[in-house]
């Protein structure tokens, strides 16, 4: 009987999203075939890496290998399904150290982890192949007082978003709607990011689609339309159940390939590997002929998103007719 291959399931971090992705941990452990992988999941908080064991036990973890023992046997990972959301495993920083020890993983390379978790990078990038995005600019921490209030409001406009730069999660982002509050927002936002993004406001539908490519096969899953019931899709939207998440989403489906077909063309463009999940907002438009049609604006890349059993991504699977079983098996067996 072949051995089973050893998957660890890389969790923690040292974000304020610390706890949610224990969660997802816990979710990717109970979807995982265990029948074909022997699954631990590894918690890292800083220098503190441990192996969670059957019993309950944590062991250290070596970082010269990411070895671990389990009474007498030393046990080393064949596979790294990463699902740490921010910093070290969102942002290119733990896919750096996997690539040096030779141990496959499960989201896309360096670079372009680095360069979706900085938004305003990603953004630009994007740009350059023509896709829509919000008008932003980046305030840096020592730099604050380059640019002033009036010429923030002046060039992005109210209301606007004011949001960490760098990083995976909803902590740290406000929702302006006055010239006071934008100063108090942006030493918020530092409390998360070095870097602080203002980002104008875009009035329209927010939508979420998730897709994954493995050799010979492409998936783009069901679109999931988010209606919050707070000013925006904030922490408590997201993880308090303030919010509804309708799958397949309200949209035509002339809206609903175009948002697909983006959907695959960014994951191609990027070269991402593993399931990403892109965020986007539908503004309407009216165009030099007096015609109305929406454009579709990219907010954001999510290349570890959240996977509970009530994520974005297990619901999308689940309206996909798959199984995320089958989807997590495709994700590891293509980088073995």
């Amino acid at each position: 009987m072949e051995k089973k291959k050893v998957i660890a399931i890389v969790c923690g971090g040292d974000s304020s999203e610390h706890e949610v992705s224990l969660r997802s941990a816990q979710g990717i452990y109970s979807f995982m075939d265990k029948e074909k992988f022997e699954v631990f999941i590894v918690v890292l908080n800083g220098l503190k890496w441990e192996a969670e064991l059957a019993d309950g036990k944590r062991v250290p973890v070596s970082r010269e290998d990411f070895s671990f023992k389990v009474g007498r046997r030393t046990v080393k990972p064949d596979f790294a399904y990463i699902t740490i959301h921010g910093t070290p495993g969102e942002d290119g920083i733990l896919q750096g150290y996997f690539d040096l020890i030779r141990l496959p993983y499960s989201t896309s390379g360096v670079l372009i982890e680095s360069m979706t978790f900085n938004k305003f990078t990603l953004n630009q990038y994007l740009k350059g192949f023509g896709v829509s995005v919000s008008e932003s600019l980046v305030v840096r921490r020592g730099s604050e007082d380059l640019v002033t209030d009036d010429e923030i409001i002046n060039h992005i406009g109210l209301p606007c978003f004011v949001k960490p730069n760098a990083g995976g999660s909803s902590f740290g982002v406000t929702k302006v709607k006055t010239l006071e509050e934008l100063r108090p927002a942006i030493y918020r936002a530092m409390h998360e990011s070095d870097e602080v993004m203002v980002e104008a406001f875009m009035p329209g539908t927010e939508l979420t689609c998730g897709c994954y490519k493995v050799s010979g096969k492409e998936v783009v899953f069901p679109i999931t339309e988010v209606v919050t019931h707070n000013e925006f899709f904030d922490f408590d939207a997201k993880y308090k159940g303030e919010v509804d998440e309708i799958t397949p989403a309200r949209i035509s489906k002339e809206l609903s390939d175009r948002v697909q077909a983006l959907t695959s063309a960014i994951y191609d463009i990027l070269g991402c590997s593993g399931i990403i999940r892109i965020d986007y907002i539908v503004t309407k438009v009216t165009d030099e002929d007096g015609k109305e049609h929406e454009r579709i604006n990219m907010l954001e890349i999510n290349t570890t998103p959240g996977m509970t059993a009530t994520s974005f991504i297990p619901q999308q699977v689940r309206a996909a007719g798959l199984d995320i079983k089958d989807v997590l098996t495709d994700i590891i067996e293509d980088k073995l």
